[in-house]
């Protein structure tokens, strides 16, 4: 981690434009978004399609790091609450069948029991290694910690599911690999009382 973003700034974002803009940067070349959205012309469009919803989910926080280089987007769901929100594959034409096979994969796999989820943490591909993605998470976890909130996410690659697990996450199962398509690894994290995490 570098000094800068040692103690980068994490705030509670208040510009939706913002947050689409980090995350459809940050996972154009994402391994699950090149395989939702294969075109490479319409992925950025279809991309802010599928994370409206995540915004306006009853449950969403939505935060910004640094100068607006990292974003990451929070649900806190009660007992066998959908994370989903309200997506709608046929609005998002072949790439729809793609959206329908990836859910039918990991809703089986999603806890059941109070948790937050992070369906999304993405960082800018020139501020990546930073520090801004693990500034995100130990900012949200220490209220979880606080709130004895368990966490639950999927790493969508090798690298992800590492910073991840140095967070405090631990593998939830067995992966998940979606016929055709790229495999994902369940995560779930218990709340701790050590609030210092790395």
């Amino acid at each position: 981690m570098t000094p800068d973003t040692a103690y980068a700034s994490v705030r509670r974002a208040e510009d939706e434009r913002a947050v689409l803009d980090v995350l459809t940067e940050a996972f154009m070349n994402d391994p699950v978004v090149r395989w939702l959205f294969p075109s490479a012309g319409d992925r950025g469009r279809l991309q802010r399609r599928y994370y409206r919803p995540l915004l306006a989910h009853p449950a969403a926080e939505a935060y910004l790091a640094g100068d607006r280089e990292g974003a990451a987007v929070w649900l806190t769901l009660a007992a066998g609450e959908q994370a989903s929100g309200t997506f709608e594959p046929g609005a998002f034409g072949e790439s729809g069948a793609r959206l329908r096979a990836l859910g039918e994969v990991l809703e089986p796999r999603h806890p059941r029991e109070p948790h937050l989820y992070l369906p999304c943490v993405g960082v800018l591909g020139g501020r990546r290694g930073a520090g801004l993605g693990s500034a995100m998470l130990r900012h949200r976890l220490r209220r979880a910690d606080a709130d004895g909130l368990p966490a639950y996410l999927e790493a969508s690659s090798e690298r992800s599911r590492t910073l991840y697990l140095r967070h405090g996450f631990e593998e939830h199962g067995e992966p998940v690999r979606v016929p055709g398509g790229p495999t994902l690894w369940p995560m779930w994290r218990q709340p701790t009382q050590d609030k210092e995490m790395s």
